[in-house]
């Protein structure tokens, strides 16, 4: 993971990167700015999860955070096969192995930045999604909203753009692509 390659994209806006906490709306949004835009829309979460055959979840209680984070960063590399595309990546991408600085230098990373009381509203919504938080109280669940943003404040600060999640709209995105 040492030898990443920082060489820029040559059309930023035609790769877009979407970061931010679980529950501040990178899937939902990412599907319907694609949608609108006629890019491709590309769930990083999903791909390990076709690559790996098993669900995140699974992955993390079979083959470790460590091993997660490894297949991660590997498969964001391969990302940079497409061009029109946004990608949803999870929460905890830019965190590991350089990974907000190879995609800052291959596209465009958009952060969604959102409370935790916002972020806490939708996983409550998402439940059956993520069923690993079912096991975990409303002040348990609060608390690691918390510290998890709080640890991760410097990788998302990387960002080169923001949206404040609790005011994003379907044409939130539209002056970050290109007329096409």
């Amino acid at each position: 993971m040492d030898n990443i390659n920082l060489q820029k994209v040559e059309n930023p806006a035609s790769r877009i990167f979407l970061t931010g906490f679980m529950g501040s709306g990178k899937t939902h949004w990412g599907r319907l700015w694609a949608a609108r835009h006629h890019y491709a829309f590309i769930d990083l979460d999903e791909v390990i999860e076709q690559e790996e055959q098993l669900s995140v979840e699974d992955i993390f209680e079979k083959k470790g955070e460590d091993y997660f984070r490894q297949k991660e960063a590997i498969l964001l590399r391969t990302m940079d096969q497409y061009s029109r595309a946004i990608i949803s990546c999870g929460g905890g991408t830019p965190c590991f192995f350089d990974n907000i600085l190879w995609m800052n230098a291959n596209g465009l990373t958009i952060l969604l930045e959102a409370s935790p009381a916002y972020i806490l509203k939708n996983i409550l919504l998402q439940e059956n999604k993520r069923p690993l938080l079912k096991k975990i109280n409303r002040a348990e669940l609060t608390f690691y909203i918390e510290s998890k943003l709080k640890e991760r404040k410097s990788f998302y600060q990387q960002a080169l753009a923001v949206l404040e999640a609790e005011q994003i709209t379907e044409r939130s995105i539209d002056s970050f692509i290109l007329s096409t």
